[in-house]
């Protein structure tokens, strides 16, 4: 056979080999790398779809969890894997802040391949219960009044949380004091205690307290309301219109999966997410499920890297 032949017949090979690869998959058992400790909220959601995918694969699908610098180290080991689809990524909405932050190893964008989202919820603003503001617009009235003083807590320098609350600062036209903490739990308490005012939270952390009364929340910060809880207005309604800030989590491959490998593991994903105890079981963690094709994952993330970088840089954010 000519050489010509040869390479035709092995283009053709090829093209035929991906669809059957696909259809075989998985032919043994998937890991989903989790960059963060176990016990989290991210935990919560890896292990709840690597469940779901094992039962619908009828092949074990692992979690390892892999914490460090913010998630990075995982999502690095993640990403410069096989793109064969036995190593998957859960990322948080944390992914899109990190380029912003941190001197990555690989391109956010480029280097990876979107699978789907597979949960999404808001941070809640609440603030301790003797501060002289019932609503958001009393907050914001506030922050006015004594710029630079009212105090609020996040959960780290450069955290989405600190983030989304800098987001708020400059499109509700004022400046709070920023007090980074390491970690949500030490964040909250002090909130609760009121050596700080104001806490962006999210939902499933902070509900029990609103509940309890040791706090007062003024808003969610999607678009929409949350069914948990139907009367806290959003941001938007609540005085600063167009702020929109999702806490989600997702999965992604490297760089270079099979599309069909990526449609195979889409589908089944989203069947889970339609299931009606996905919902209950989500809202559990003050989430719920999202679902959609890997291209608009992808833009999400795209957007999102954009959003934040603007937000660090238009605050002046820097990590030491």
């Amino acid at each position: 056979m000519s050489t010509l032949g040869t390479l035709f017949a092995a283009l053709v090979f090829a093209a035929a080999a991906v669809p059957a690869l696909a259809q075989n998959y998985p032919a043994k058992p998937v890991r989903i790398i989790v960059p963060f400790a176990p016990g989290g909220g991210s935990d919560f959601i890896g292990r709840f779809i690597a469940q779901r995918l094992t039962d619908s694969f009828g092949k074990q699908v692992i979690v390892e969890n892999k914490p460090g610098a913010g998630g990075v180290l995982g999502i690095e080991q993640g990403v410069k894997s096989a793109p064969d689809g036995y190593t998957l990524v859960l990322i948080a909405s944390s992914y899109t802040v990190n380029p912003a932050i941190y001197k990555l190893s690989f391109d956010p964008v480029g280097d990876i391949t979107p699978i789907i989202q597979l949960s999404q919820g808001p941070l809640l603003v609440v603030v301790r219960p003797s501060l002289p503001a019932k609503n958001l617009k009393e907050l914001i009235a506030l922050a006015k009044s004594k710029p630079g003083q009212i105090n609020f807590a996040s959960s780290g320098q450069g955290s989405v949380i600190h983030l989304a609350t800098e987001l708020f600062d400059t499109m509700a036209g004022v400046k709070m004091n920023h007090i980074p903490y390491k970690g949500t739990g030490p964040a909250l308490t002090d909130t609760i205690g009121g050596q700080t005012d104001v806490f962006f939270s999210s939902t499933a952390t902070a509900m029990p307290h609103v509940q309890a009364g040791k706090l007062r929340a003024l808003a969610v910060t999607t678009a929409k309301r949350i069914p948990a809880l139907p009367d806290v207005p959003t941001v938007a309604e609540a005085g600063v219109p167009g702020y929109d800030v999702v806490l989600w989590h997702g999965l992604i491959g490297p760089k270079g999966m099979p599309k069909e490998i990526v449609a195979r593991v889409n589908a089944e994903a989203m069947k889970a997410l339609k299931l009606k105890e996905t919902a209950q079981q989500l809202q559990n963690d003050g989430v719920a499920p999202a679902g959609g094709t890997p291209e608009e994952f992808g833009a999400t993330i795209k957007k999102e890297i954009a959003m934040w970088r603007k937000v660090v840089t238009d605050a002046g954010v820097k990590v030491e």
